[in-house]
Order: structure tokens, then C-alpha cells, then sequence
């Protein structure tokens, strides 16, 4: 559906965007996660056609954004971080002129009342747009968004400003709008990104430095795969047996904590999921099992990991390095002998 490829973007010397390319692929909600300055919303404006890229690619179904823009634009609805929106207009009056500057085929008053029914604003909609709520502005704005029934959402910061029950109606709206459309939600608060989006994309300074699914990119990333067990039963036995299940990297006792209960910490191997097995092996022994809770990184621990200056640009080199380059960095470091003879 959304295919960017190398897109970079300079003012005068400062880079804002260096090399990011990403697909989305139709039907998903993406969340487009970063701290303030990173580059999501010059991300979001080139591929809305609203700024030019410096050198890069966008297509949207398979349709080129210089090329051929005026297509592209009909393909994508667009709510910038700060709602167009006229505040002397009622929003009927508003709904109305979006659909003529959209140049809309669809029939004018079912559409538009389609759109109300859909994002709530039905009740609201003789009312001038500068006497609203914040969250009724947002909504206005998702509602000029979806005129003309685009393909493709691009959401810039749709929650900012908002109080907690509009956060979780808008969120609740962008869900819903899922199922029909893809959407691209720009965000850098993480329990927004977490409860809307089925896929993150991290940038940081400009660089693409994460890109996974919601559920599984903090586990993917995690170095340290742990489970810390808290079970009843003979502390040296359960180590040893536990030892002894497939996958199983190095188990330790971190000690009673209660009478009788012991709490284990349990390393496996980096792509197994040893949880079913470790369970079969504490119901055939007759050990309860009191917890059970994994240490991989939370993905604010993971936000934080990458957007500091040092872990992020480790991960943005260990993105760019090519596998040739790879092995010839390991040739050249020496060998425990070489340094050895080295130090003599």
C-alpha cells in the first residue's frame, strides 16, 4: 500500500530525515513512534505530498508521490497535528467546503452524514467549529480526513492536548477506522502507540532505529531473555531439573521467599519459548508454580533505549552495516594467540 524507500530531507545543513524507508502494508494500523524533533511529521508531510523529499521515494498503490501527486493525494486523508479547521464555520458549513475543495464524487449529503455518524459529531453539527471542545475540533478533523472515502490515514498527533476520556474515544475512533482503511498514527506517547497500533516504527534524529510488531518488537530487541520463576518445591532439585529441559541456557536460585517457596531465574535461548515446557515440568513433579514473569524490555524501556544517543546509534550502524563489511571487521581484530604475542 505505502511504500518508502531511502527518503532523506535537508534544511540547508541541518538533516531532518536520513535514509528512512519502511512499507505499510493495506489494512494495518502503524504506529509512527518518536521523540519530539525525530522526524515523524516531515515524514508524514512528504508522503502527503504537502513537502518534497531531498532524494527518496514514495508510492502509494504503486503510485508515485511526484509523479503523480494529484492521484496520490485521492488515495490519503490527512490530519496534521493541528486540525485545519475554520473556527468562523459551522462544521456543516466546514464538512461542505472540504467536499467541494476535495472535488468529492460521492453523494454530498449521505457521505457527509456517513462521516458524522461515524467519528460522533452528528450532534454537533449546526454548531460553529471555534465554540467546540478540543476533542469535538479533533473529531471535526478526522471527519475532513475521511472525505472521499480515502484508502490510506496519516494521523499526526491525534490525542495531543486531549483529556483522558478523549483520549480514549479518539483511540477507540481510530480502531474502528482500522477496519476499513490504513492507518498511520504519528505519536511519541508510547501507551498510545501500544493500545491502537498492530506494528511500530521507531525513528530517532531522522533514522529509522526499530521496526516490528506492537507485541513482539521489545521482546525481539531484548538481549537478556529471562523468565524469573517463583515456585514451591526443593530448591537444588527444581534447579536441576529445570537444567535439563531443551533450550534451557543456565538456571539459578535467587533465593526463599517465602517458607517453602523459591524464586528461580530461568535463561533460555534467544528464539525459544520454554513456558510450556517449564509448566509440564512443575505439574508432573507436583511443584506449584507461585509466578512466573519474563525480564525483556518494556517498550518504554525500549523507547528509551533507542532514542538515547549512544543505543541508537549502535542500532542505527548495526542496521546499515552490510554483512561483507561485517566480516571483514572481524578479520581484522586480532586473536587471543596475536595478542598474546603482541603483549610479550
Amino acid at each position: 500500500m505505502i511504500e518508502v524507500k531511502n527518503l532523506t530531507k535537508r534544511y540547508g545543513q541541518n538533516l531532518a530525515l536520513d535514509r528512512v524507508s519502511f512499507t505499510v502494508e493495506e489494512g494495518t494500523i502503524v504506529g509512527f513512534l518518536g521523540p519530539n524533533g525525530a522526524g515523524k511529521t516531515t515524514t508524514m508531510n512528504i508522503i502527503t505530498g504537502y513537502l518534497s523529499a531531498t532524494s527518496g521515494e514514495v508510492t502509494v498503490s504503486g503510485k508515485n508521490i511526484l509523479e503523480e501527486p494529484n492521484e496520490v493525494k485521492k488515495l490519503i486523508g490527512y490530519l496534521p497535528e493541528l486540525p485545519p479547521l475554520y473556527m468562523d464555520m459551522t462544521v456543516k458549513e466546514y464538512l461542505n467546503f472540504m467536499y467541494d475543495l476535495k472535488k468529492v464524487k460521492l453523494p454530498r449529503q449521505k457521505h457527509i452524514q456517513e462521516i458524522c455518524e461515524l467519528v460522533q459529531i452528528s450532534n454537533v453539527y449546526h454548531r460553529l467549529i471555534g465554540n467546540l471542545s478540543k476533542g469535538y475540533k479533533q473529531r471535526v478533523g478526522i471527519a475532513q480526513a475521511l472525505l472521499g472515502n480515502p484508502p490510506v490515514l496519516i494521523l499526526d498527533e491525534p490525542t495531543v492536548g486531549l483529556d483522558p476520556k478523549q483520549i480514549i474515544e479518539i483511540r477507540t475512533l481510530i480502531k474502528n477506522l482500522g477496519r476499513n482503511h490504513t492507518v498511520i498514527l504519528s505519536s511519541h506517547i508510547l501507551p498510545e502507540v501500544q493500545a491502537v497500533c498492530e506494528r511500530i516504527i521507531v525513528v530517532n534524529k531522522g533514522r529509522l532505529v526499530a521496526d516490528g510488531a506492537t507485541d513482539t518488537l521489545a521482546h525481539d530487541l531484548s538481549q537478556d531473555h529471562r523468565l524469573i520463576l517463583r515456585a514451591e518445591g526443593p530448591e537444588r532439585e527444581m534447579v536441576h531439573e529445570i537444567q535439563t529441559l531443551p533450550h534451557v541456557v543456565e538456571v539459578y536460585s535467587l533465593g526463599e521467599r517465602e517458607k517453602g517457596v523459591f524464586e528461580l531465574s530461568v535463561e533460555s535461548e534467544p528464539d525459544a519459548d520454554i513456558r510450556r515446557d517449564l509448566f509440564a515440568l512443575l505439574s508432573r513433579k507436583g511443584w506449584p508454580m507461585m509466578a512466573l514473569k519474563n525480564t525483556d524490555l518494556t517498550l518504554e524501556d525500549l523507547f528509551l533505549q533507542l532514542t538515547s544517543s549512544d543505543a541508537a546509534l549502535h542500532q542505527e550502524n548495526e542496521m546499515d552495516q552490510d554483512p561483507a563489511d561485517l566480516e571483514e571487521d572481524l578479520a581484522e581484530v586480532p586473536s587471543e594467540t596475536e595478542k598474546g604475542g603482541e603483549d610479550q
